[in-house]
C-alpha cells in the first residue's frame, strides 16, 4: 500500500504557472472561485458565501495535507501570485495506488489551456512522485470542457453511472475516466 507525505508541501511548476499551496492570504480568491454558481456548475458541493467558510475551506485544506489525506494546489500564473484555480488529488485509494483529480478555474481563464497544463503536471507529479499507477477523474456528462481536458490528456472513459449523485435534493449522472500509469505521455 502506498503512503504519502505531503510534507514539505511540494510546489509545482509549468511553462506559465506556479501550483502552490492555499494560505489564509487567498482567502479571497477561494470565496470567487467557490461561491461562483458559474464555476461550481459541475461540482456537487455548496456554494462558500462568505470569507469565513472560505477560509475553513482553507483550513479543512491545510489538515487534510497535513495529514496526507489529500493534496490540492492553488493555481498561479508566474506574472501574478493571485489564485486564479485549483487542482488537486481527493478520494485517495493508497491500497490501490489509484486517487482522483479534480479542478476548477474562474470563468476569466477559460479556453486557456491553463487546466490542462496544471494537469499534465499534477499527472507528472501524481506517477512519479507519489507511486499512483491509475488516475480517475468524476465529471458531469454535460461537462463537455471537462470532457475535452480528460481525453486531451489521454484519458479513457471507464463508465457512465446514472444518478449517481444525490445533492441538493437531485441526482446527478456521472461519468469516470481514468488514466494508467502505462499510457501517461
Amino acid at each position: 500500500m502506498l503512503e504519502f507525505n505531503f510534507t514539505p508541501f511540494p510546489n509545482l511548476e509549468t511553462h506559465r504557472l506556479n501550483l502552490r499551496r492555499l494560505t489564509s492570504t487567498d482567502v479571497n480568491e477561494v470565496l470567487a472561485l467557490r461561491s461562483n454558481p458559474e464555476i461550481m456548475k459541475f461540482i456537487p458541493r455548496p456554494l462558500i458565501t462568505n470569507q469565513e467558510e472560505a477560509l475553513e475551506f482553507i483550513i479543512t485544506m491545510d489538515t487534510t495535507i497535513d495529514s496526507n489525506t489529500v493534496i490540492n494546489w492553488a493555481i498561479t500564473t508566474k506574472e501574478n501570485d493571485k489564485v486564479i484555480g485549483m487542482i488537486g488529488y481527493y478520494r485517495m485509494k493508497p491500497e490501490n495506488y489509484r486517487a482522483e483529480v479534480g479542478y476548477l478555474l474562474a470563468t476569466e481563464h477559460h479556453g486557456k489551456g491553463i487546466i490542462s497544463e496544471a494537469l499534465q503536471r499534477v499527472i507528472q507529479f501524481g506517477f512519479e512522485e507519489m507511486g499512483l499507477n491509475s488516475i480517475e477523474a468524476v465529471i458531469d456528462p454535460e461537462n463537455i470542457a471537462s470532457e475535452k481536458v480528460l481525453l486531451k490528456t489521454n484519458f479513457e472513459k471507464e463508465a457512465y453511472f446514472k444518478e449517481y449523485q444525490f445533492f441538493e435534493g437531485k441526482f446527478f449522472d456521472s461519468v469516470f475516466y481514468s488514466l494508467l500509469k502505462k499510457n501517461f505521455k
